[in-house]
């Protein structure tokens, strides 16, 4: 409690310390500084498709080469992922939430000024990239600290500020290039980045501390009662052990009513003893980067369906609109293309969170079927082949990308997978483990469209990932129940071992002192 009302007198620099997980409380204002971080984070890699080929015709440059702009960002931005936990960690959420905010939109701003497709992978694949690996994935960690109940509905509506982004980004940025040209364009979004600062100094850190732990310690003397009770009543059972009268821990049954008071001195001081250094124990250390993480087959199933249906999460939104323009849709009617699939991502955001949000339900399955559906739609967007088809594709695509992207990371938190307790370490690793496909995604469709001269190829590597990537999180819940029954039969064991090694003399002891007393009540 005392803690408690320093944080109230400090304001919103101390953190909110809480009994259990509030599940609301300071939650909503760190939800709705999420909300704006995905807008300016992943909505701005997703709308990135508007300057492509802008800059293909600036620096004379294939499909590929623009195309490893967004892949060195995605790479960057997940591989530092467990840099990100570490500095977390270390100096909190709201600083590297800050600080990465300033990197994403100065590497932007740079990037306008930009002479060469090169100074486009260092401004914003590196710096921007770095930036966005210390905004989202910190502040998605401790939005999930703050909810419990209602965590799955909470972080996907929070989720959708990315799918606003796009739907609002795509056509102003689109009819900005017609008034300033795309570097100023570019420029504007840099600036406009900038406000993930103030997003960051929004995060409270929350400390929850166990209601056991909240409540003063009750004095010594009733723990040493309590333990004098229990050898009494041990003692006075074995007495009376002929009658089978069990003796209650009554206030009439204190030891300093029983004759045997003298002899049972010494093992008090030593009850007490042990009861003394065993209430308060070491606190451990907090570590930096937990890696047991990839001890749990659950955990790695998971994050090879991370590694490869990563292939499918960035390359459809940044070929949407070349692929439009191929099929000889006009670039109001791409734009609007892209918007549809944003706002189909809202709705599949917003369902699966509130699917999710039911009990009882196994979570891990709702993702499977989301994941399955979602390989389909990716291949159905090469039959496409004019407006209304294109448009139908997207939306049923965005729908699904929506109950996938939204709820893949929090599923870390869920039993299923690893539990709330190594989230934070869990939720680095995972997205380290999704830098590889993250690079490679976006090139390798871009080969294939180079290959091909048909930009509906790019959207067959999307889709094979994400076939694979549902193998793996079929996987998953096997995983976590083998090794939940491990673990119990390991239990079992170790407690039957663990039955002779109990001190013998103890029972001796009582049963010698039933039998002392016994004859002396006989003479």
């Amino acid at each position: 409690s005392k803690m408690t009302v320093k944080a109230v007198k400090m304001g919103c620099t101390a953190p909110n310390v809480y009994s259990k997980v509030p599940d609301g409380g300071w939650g909503w204002t760190v939800a709705f500084a999420f909300f704006f971080v995905e807008a300016l984070t992943y909505g701005i890699i997703k709308s990135f498709g508007v300057f492509f080929n802008d800059l293909m015709e600036s620096f004379d440059e294939t499909n590929s080469r623009i195309s490893w702009i967004i892949s060195i960002c995605v790479f960057v931005q997940t591989f530092t992922a467990p840099l990100s936990t570490v500095l977390s960690n270390r100096f909190g959420h709201r600083l590297v939430v800050m600080a990465g905010g300033v990197l994403i939109s100065t590497g932007m701003v740079i990037a306008s000024f930009a002479r060469s497709v090169v100074d486009m992978y260092i401004t914003i694949g590196v710096i921007s990239g770095l930036g966005y690996c210390l905004s989202f994935l910190p502040t998605v960690t401790i939005l999930s600290q703050y909810f419990d109940k209602r965590r799955s509905l909470v972080t996907a509506v929070a989720s959708t500020g990315e799918c606003f982004a796009v739907f609002s980004f795509a056509p102003a940025i689109t009819a900005l290039k017609e008034q300033i040209g795309w570097r100023y364009s570019l420029l504007s979004v840099g600036v406009l980045q900038l406000s993930i600062v103030v997003c960051g100094s929004l995060l409270r850190p929350i400390i929850i501390k166990e209601q056991e732990e909240v409540k003063a310690q009750p004095p010594e003397e009733p723990t040493e009662t309590k333990y004098m009770l229990e050898n009494e009543q041990t003692r006075t059972s074995i007495e009376s052990i002929d009658s089978g009268v069990e003796i209650t821990t009554s206030p009439s049954n204190v030891p300093g009513k029983t004759k045997a008071e003298p002899k049972s001195e010494e093992p008090k001081e030593h009850v007490q003893i042990l009861a003394e250094n065993n209430s308060t124990p070491p606190e451990p250390k907090n570590k930096l980067l937990d890696f047991s993480v990839m001890r749990d087959y659950s955990f790695i199933c998971y994050a090879f369906f991370g590694l490869f249906a990563t292939l499918g999460f960035f390359a459809p939104s940044l070929y949407i609109i070349p692929l439009s323009l191929s099929l000889g849709i006009g670039k109001d009617h791409s734009a609007y293309i892209l918007s549809a699939m944003a706002i189909a991502e809202v709705f599949g955001r917003i369902s699966a969170g509130w699917v999710l949000n039911k009990k009882p339900i196994r979570k891990i399955y709702i993702e499977l079927i989301c994941v399955v559906l979602l390989s389909v739609a990716l291949f159905a967007f090469p039959f496409a082949s004019e407006f209304w088809g294109l448009m139908t594709c997207s939306i049923f695509f965005g729908f699904m990308l929506g109950t996938v992207a939204g709820t893949h990371i929090p599923l870390l938190a869920e039993d299923d997978v690893v539990g709330i307790e190594k989230m934070s370490s869990a939720a680095g690793v995972y997205v380290f483990i999704q830098s590889l496909a993250g690079l490679a995604g976006p090139p390798l469709a871009g080969v294939i469209v180079d290959t091909t001269q048909n930009y509906s190829s790019a959207f067959y590597s999307c889709a094979a990932g994400m076939v694979l990537g549902a193998v793996f999180l079929s996987l998953v819940r096997p995983c976590k129940v083998g090794s939940c029954h491990c673990s119990q039969q390991g239990a079992e064991e170790s407690a039957v071992g663990a039955a002779p090694d109990l001190p013998e003399d103890f029972i001796e002891m009582d049963i010698g002192k039933g039998e002392n007393s016994g004859k002396g009540e006989n003479s």
